[in-house]
């Protein structure tokens, strides 16, 4: 097979051997729901809560706001999501497997799960005469037979096959009659430590055409997009299309702007093509709720788009939606191929949330004009350096992906749960002018602006900390800017408290919002005024979680030993010496080790730990080691001392308190469940290998002990071992059915798990521990690209797309730590 084409084209279609590949047709074996009824007595315990958060929806419905989590009316899964398209912080468009473009995020932490029938590619194929012998949208979506009709649909789902690699996807197509295949290469800039490219709002599809006949044939590809995101509640009487052409540095490119507005805020939809020797470029615009026929008729008559209608104006409008059609051709001789590079950007320059009077601009603006007009220089940019981006890709999967040593599933879902980073609500904004007046510049916000990311997409809070904290490992590996931009938007919200009084759900006490020296639960829901109004989470009283003010320190150790900047250390020091003396405060009889409360004061937030907890005790005692280690490196030796002292006397009450021969007690309450096995109960022994502490925090053997006990109890003896790990397990071998949560099996924790199981040299137990989880999600229950924060032993599962999953970057850092030792 030759290529035939020339300029820019050298590229490869080649489908890697290695990430997570799917039929068209393929039926997942175990779809199940998001309506998880708890068991009565979960119900009664809960009770409380669910009348409180009635009346708590009901006021939403009456102010006309959404809830941040919605547990009545949960997003149920499709089943059916592929690698979503878009750099990271501009907002993203999810694509199905199948070709669907199916999910938009586009006003900024908010999702649509629609799928836009106009938003398609068709394939036109003409024989040596000119005379079309071949059509057909390049999808295997059905026609509804009321708009669009006159396309062909239904292309053979038989005859294509998928791969999911993040950031980059293949989607191949087979034509056997005219023996023509089709590869669609998918690829968005996200690229670790390249800031600039990462930010870059969309991506470019770039396909493959091999004729494998000895017949010539002109083959076109014609590229349709609507305005809108499928609900018709965004659509405005200001849509519109425009076509456009950028000619520069001997690259051209052409296309449609399709102009939007969602919530007041412009947005431009930005779809070309790349126009090279022997490419013909063709555009037009069409109605998305016709019969199709002005594409159809055109595509059949010519192989390319041409306005037969009398009036055209280069500025398409219409009251309702508009949509505009670009299309590249090109002959193909016997046995050759050709290339054709498309590509669809969010020009969406500046954002404002709800009930803030601030406007943002995001972050790519820092590179390209901000006031609605760089579609077409980001499209010419993007055609330019796709091949480095796709260069800077392999540089950094290839070592992975060629060690024979780590398993296949492990090459698939290492890169596949980044899409997070990009697809879980994230914005990523310039520092606003008073704030770049304020800061330093050597904080990373002054250079790197402002980063946050959903919990999840239906549960609707920024940067939620205790979340982040396992999430944390990709940033910090990858994007550590981002990582300690974060941190110093955490840090700055310590020292300070919010007076806005409001009712916590939980046990129906009033409080505030924020207290001071407590470090916040979230930064801020998207709907009302986030990074400003933070703690959006209203369920418990955060300012008395045991773990957040931990979380803080335990972040800011790590992130010294990933980056190596005692500079970053200096400046959160302040923070870290207030929230270990406010965390002093929870250890009520001076044995050094904090206790928990009663009530549900940690991220399982409704399990209940009492007393000495191994959670939280355990996190405890890693952040007063953490604590020492930062004193000494900035010489505060006083402060040092302090907590080395703490931290000896800690150490005998928690394994006096906790220990039982086998593993560490749940809690010390000695309620029936404080005997639970839980999965996660070492948490704050994992940061520490993840940080390269050999020191002993932790007996050793007694870590490694519950580790074995973990696996055999959790993992190996909760469904077959093929789930992952099971958050509690009672040592008679049945689930602690004490909580909703105690049951469930936890995505993020269950990486984490396998992180500090392959740092003790448990690396098969680890890999098996982690394959149970990978598997469930992407090839049984099918919520590939939409990795839920729980999974029930069977029928159900919890929260869709969500951040905690990230921690499997924790695995990669143990293994790194393991070759440098």
């Amino acid at each position: 097979m030759s290529s035939v084409d020339g300029g820019l084209d050298d590229d490869t279609s080649g489908v890697p051997e290695y990430g997570w590949k799917v039929e068209f047709d393929h039926q997942f074996p175990d779809p199940r729901t998001p309506n998880y009824i708890p068991r009565i007595k979960q119900i009664l315990q809960l009770l409380p809560l669910i009348i409180r958060y009635l009346f708590y929806m009901l006021l939403c419905f009456l102010k006309g706001q959404k809830p941040i989590m919605d547990f009545f009316f949960p997003i149920k899964s499709k089943h059916m999501y592929g690698v979503p398209l878009g750099g990271i912080g501009g907002g993203t468009i999810g694509r199905g497997f199948k070709g669907e473009f199916c999910r938009y995020q586009i006003v900024p932490g908010m999702y649509e799960y629609e799928t836009v029938q106009a938003n398609q590619f068709i394939i036109n194929i003409q024989n040596s005469e000119n005379i079309t012998v071949y059509n057909n949208v390049l999808s295997c979506l059905k026609c509804n037979n009321k708009t669009l009709y006159n396309w062909k649909w239904d292309f053979p789902s038989n005859q294509c096959k998928y791969t999911g690699l993040y950031p980059r996807s293949w989607t191949e197509y087979l034509i056997p009659e005219f023996n023509i295949k089709l590869i669609c290469k998918q690829i968005s800039p996200i690229i670790p430590h390249n800031y600039k490219d990462s930010c870059i709002p969309g991506g470019v599809f770039i396909w493959t055409v091999e004729n494998n006949s000895n017949e010539q044939y002109s083959v076109s590809l014609t590229f349709t997009f609507a305005s809108g995101n499928g609900i018709s509640a965004y659509n405005t009487d200001q849509a519109s299309c425009e076509p456009f052409n950028l000619n520069e540095d001997g690259i051209e490119v052409a296309g449609s702007l399709i102009h939007n507005c969602f919530k007041e805020m412009k947005c431009t939809y930005v779809i070309g093509g790349l126009i090279k020797e022997g490419t013909a470029f063709s555009q037009l615009n069409f109605d998305p709720k016709s019969n199709g026929m002005t594409i159809s008729k055109s595509l059949n008559l010519f192989g390319e788009l041409r306005d037969m209608q009398l009036g055209h104006s280069n500025l398409y409008m219409r009251k309702e939606e508009v949509a505009s059609a670009v299309c590249l051709k090109q002959c193909l001789l016997p046995n050759t191929s050709v290339t054709y590079e498309f590509g669809l950007f969010i020009d969406m320059p500046k954002i404002k949330f709800p009930k803030s009077n601030t406007e943002y601009f995001r972050y790519y603006t820092k590179f390209f004009d901000n006031n609605g007009t760089a579609g077409p220089k980001i499209m010419h940019y993007s055609m330019q350096n796709f091949k480095n981006w796709e260069k800077e890709i392999e540089n950094w999967q290839n070592p992975i992906l060629n060690n024979s040593l780590l398993p296949d599933w492990y090459k698939s879902a290492i890169f596949n749960e980044v899409y997070f980073v990009a697809d879980g609500g994230s914005v990523w904004l310039l520092p606003l002018k008073k704030d770049s007046e304020r800061i330093d510049v050597t904080d990373p916000r002054y250079q790197y602006g402002y980063f946050g990311y959903l919990e999840g997409h239906e549960y609707r809070m920024y940067n939620t900390y205790d979340v982040h904290f396992y999430a944390s490992f990709t940033l910090a590996k990858l994007w550590p800017k981002l990582q300690a931009s974060i941190q110093y938007m955490f840090r700055d919200t310590i020292d300070n408290s919010l007076n806005i009084t409001r009712k916590h759900l939980s046990c129906g006490t009033s409080g505030l919002r924020k207290y001071k020296y407590s470090v916040p639960h979230d930064l801020g829901d998207p709907e009302e005024d986030p990074f400003n109004l933070v703690n959006a989470y209203l369920v418990h009283d955060v300012s008395e979680w045991r773990d957040l003010n931990l979380k803080f320190v335990l972040q800011c150790y790590r992130d010294y030993i990933m980056f190596g900047d005692n500079k970053y250390l200096a400046d959160m020091y302040p923070q870290i010496k207030n929230v270990m003396e406010k965390s002093l405060t929870w250890d009520t009889n001076g044995d050094g080790m904090i206790e928990n409360s009663g009530t549900a004061d940690q991220t399982f937030d409704t399990w209940i730990m009492t007393g000495i907890s191994a959670y939280c005790g355990g996190l405890w005692l890693a952040a007063l080691y953490c604590t020492v280690q930062i004193s000494r490196i900035l010489k505060q030796e006083d402060i040092s001392e302090k907590y080395l002292s703490i931290l000896n006397k800690a150490k005998e009450s928690f394994n006096a308190a906790l220990w039982n021969g086998e593993y560490f007690d749940f809690d010390s309450s000695g309620q029936y469940h404080s005997k639970s096995i839980m999965a996660d109960q070492l948490c704050g022994e994992w940061y520490l290998k993840c940080c390269g502490v050999n020191e002993e925090v932790l007996p050793v053997d007694r870590v490694k002990k519950a580790l074995q006990t973990i696996y055999k109890m959790n993992v190996l003896g909760f469904n077959n071992g093929k789930m992952g790990a099971v958050n509690g397990m009672m040592p008679d071998g049945n689930l602690d059915m004490y909580s909703v949560q105690s049951e469930e099996v936890w995505t993020g924790v269950t990486y984490a798990l396998s992180s500090l199981m392959i740092s003790h040299g448990m690396r098969e137990e680890g890999f098996n521990t982690a394959k149970g989880i990978y598997n469930t999600v992407y090839n049984n229950i099918g919520m590939a690209y939409q990795t839920p924060e729980a999974i029930y032993s069977k029928n159900a599962y919890r929260s869709v797309g969500y951040m905690r999953p990230l921690s499997i970057w924790s695995i990669q850092v143990a293994l790194d730590n393991l070759n440098k030792d």
